[in-house]
């Protein structure tokens, strides 16, 4: 008896069809071009997961930096009076004193220069 492959083929496809909503023209509506598009778009995903954590990295820096030249310091050595006073607040943390909680960002800057 013969196997007939109709019903596994369209399961494939409309996965794919599936995959691609979104996508413009023949990356969409063609399924050798949308296992392409689907392929590349999940490198490129993988690829910007990484990059979103250096782009944060770079604006938190700038934030500190920003705020710790309105209290009179720099960014390097906002940071390196940070770890002689031994406090160990990340990057993160800073840069959200330093937007949403200025005087807290003066109090940590003023205990960081005082050791």
């Amino acid at each position: 008896m013969r196997v007939k492959r109709g019903v596994t083929t369209k399961a494939k496809h409309n996965k794919i069809r599936k995959a691609t909503k979104g996508f413009t023209r023949s990356n969409r509506s063609s399924i050798r071009r949308g296992k392409q598009a689907i392929t590349k778009s999940l490198a490129y995903a993988y690829r910007d997961r990484r990059n979103q954590k250096r782009t944060m990295r770079q604006m938190w820096n700038i934030r500190i930096n920003a705020a710790a030249r309105l209290n009179g310091t720099t960014y390097s050595r906002l940071i390196a009076a940070l770890k002689a006073a031994n406090i160990t607040l990340d990057r993160k943390v800073l840069s959200e004193l330093a937007v949403n909680e200025p005087k807290a960002f003066n109090a940590v800057v003023t205990a960081a220069k005082a050791k």
